[in-house]
Formats: structure tokens, sequence, C-alpha cells
């Protein structure tokens, strides 16, 4: 996110744009993917190859040290993959990765990073077992003001919404529910027949999103079909003994 404030600060001196696609994938109970897809016009990445390059250096050192891999679709184009196993796994790995911390060169960090514009952000993942069902209840909060001119009384004056995009997408195979409850939160976009929701973030503004969607559980599947099998069993034993029986 501090990253996305240097490719925006050089965005508005070069009137280029930035689009700054993240979504959590999830493909089922035990398996799924951050996925993060950057995209910089091509004067942006033309004006500074070096600062380029220390972005992506940063991005895939990042994602290494979580068990993900960077692909460099083109010079504009970078997609960064992060597979999670879990729920509580995703937590973890979302928030390192966006608010990482270096204790060894946290005062050096802090003296290069003290002009650029502070994000914060954090993902919450709640899970419940229906024993044939998971509730997954995700609650994302990412403050985006300091992307924006505010007015002493608030208000935001200028917004960089033209010059850089920002979606947060989830994709689950049932679809979900938004359940933020706010008269002023972001209304979502639902695709793919409701299976990837779509938030188009702010700039300028503080963020929050929650969201509900069911994932199957196949332990609680498994379990049921094999009961069903041994029943079923039981039941055609039964039967065939009282057939036998009245023979």
């Amino acid at each position: 996110m501090r990253v996305l404030g240097v490719a925006l600060l050089a965005a508005l001196a070069l009137s280029g744009c930035v689009q700054y696609d993240l979504g959590v994938n999830f493909d089922g109970e035990h398996r799924g993917a951050i996925v993060q897809r950057i995209q910089l016009g091509e004067q942006l990445t033309s004006f500074s190859k070096s600062t380029v390059q220390q972005w992506l250096e940063s991005i895939k050192k990042r994602s290494r040290e979580l068990d993900g891999r960077i692909q460099r679709v083109s010079p504009q184009e970078t997609i960064v993959t992060i597979p999670f196993a879990s729920g509580k796994e995703l937590e973890e790995k979302f928030n390192r990765f966006f608010n990482p911390v270096e204790q060894a060169n946290a005062e050096v960090a802090q003296a290069e990073l003290a002009d650029l514009p502070k994000i914060s952000s954090h993902l919450k993942v709640s899970q419940g077992n229906f024993i044939f069902f998971i509730r997954n209840h995700l609650v994302y909060d990412v403050d985006l003001r300091s992307l924006g001119v505010a007015s002493q009384e608030g208000a935001v004056l200028i917004s960089p919404g033209s010059l850089i995009n920002l979606d947060f997408r989830v994709r689950s195979p049932w679809g979900g529910k938004d359940v933020s409850g706010k008269s002023d939160a972001i209304a979502p976009e639902f695709v793919n027949q409701g299976n990837q929701t779509i938030w188009h973030l702010q700039p300028g503004q503080i963020n929050h999103l929650e969201f509900v969607f069911w994932l199957p559980s196949p332990i609680g599947i498994g379990a049921l079909i094999i009961v069903l099998f041994v029943a079923l069993g039981i039941f055609l034993k039964e039967k065939g003994f009282l057939v036998r029986s009245k023979g």
C-alpha cells in the first residue's frame, strides 16, 4: 500500500493511471489465493525505471516470504499470487503482506517513508463450522484518506479517483452477501452469476467492507455420505434377510 502511494504521486505528476485490483479467491474450504493485479500507465513505467524495479523487488521479496509467486505479464502489468489453506492463514498472510514489519530497518524505513502517503489496511476473517457448510465472515478496513486532499471540515476537495482505480474482489463458489449495514457503505457489484463480488474503493476516504459467504465442508459432506451408505447397507441386508425368511 505504501508503494501504491509512490505510484500515485508519480501518476499525479504524469497524468498517468494506476489500476490496482486486489482479489481473494476461495476455491474450497482449504484452498484459495490472494491475487493482486497491478497495471501502470506506460508513462508511469518509463518515468523512473529504477523506482519501478525497486517496487518489483519489494513485491517479489514479500511474496516469496509468504510462499507466493510474481508474474511479470508486461512492463506495465504485474500479477502477484499468494496461496492460503484456511481463513486464519489468509488473515495472517494478507496483513503481513500489506503491513510488513522489519525491526532491523524500522528507523530507516520510517525516515524513507516520512513524506509518502500513509495507508493502513486490515483484514479479519471469522469462520463458523455448521457440519456440512462453513460460514465465512470477512471484514476489511482500508484508510485511503491520505490519497485525497481534504478541507478543514473533512470534505474531500481533490480525489485522485480519475487517476487511480482501486478494486477489492472476493470470489467464492456460491457467491455471498454484503452485510456492512451502513447507509454510506460502498455498494458492491456482483458478476459471473454472483460468484464474484467487486467493491470499487474510494480514494480519500475510509473504506469499510463486510461480506458473508458459505463454503461446503468436504469432511462433513463426506461423513454424511458414509453414514448414508452404511444405513443403505443395513437396510438392504435386513430386507434381504426378511425375503429369505419368508421364502
